[in-house]
């Protein structure tokens, strides 16, 4: 996978939110709300092709956390992000 060129992360009012710039990524009803943990994420994958267990990887290492929970975690985010066209297979 890989975050689509045009989405950056932004601090909205001290919410983390992506959002799509210029006119091939703006829609307004697709802007995402990322916790602290996912904003993290999103910054070391930014420009770099990874996969969940990658993410799972960044997330163990960062936080105390067995690995079975990153996993998850990191699938259930990548699912979202794949839900809402952020990123490319």
């Amino acid at each position: 996978m890989r975050i689509k060129e045009g989405f950056v992360l932004r601090d909205v009012c001290g919410e983390k939110v992506v959002m799509g710039e210029g006119l091939k990524t703006i829609n307004f009803s697709k802007m995402i709300h990322l916790n602290e943990t996912a904003a993290y994420l999103w910054n070391e994958l930014l420009g770099k092709e990874f996969d969940t267990e990658m993410m799972a990887d960044l997330l163990c290492e960062q936080y105390e956390v067995t690995r079975e929970l990153a996993i998850a975690d990191s699938k259930k985010l990548a699912d979202s992000l794949i839900e809402a066209e952020v990123v490319e297979k």
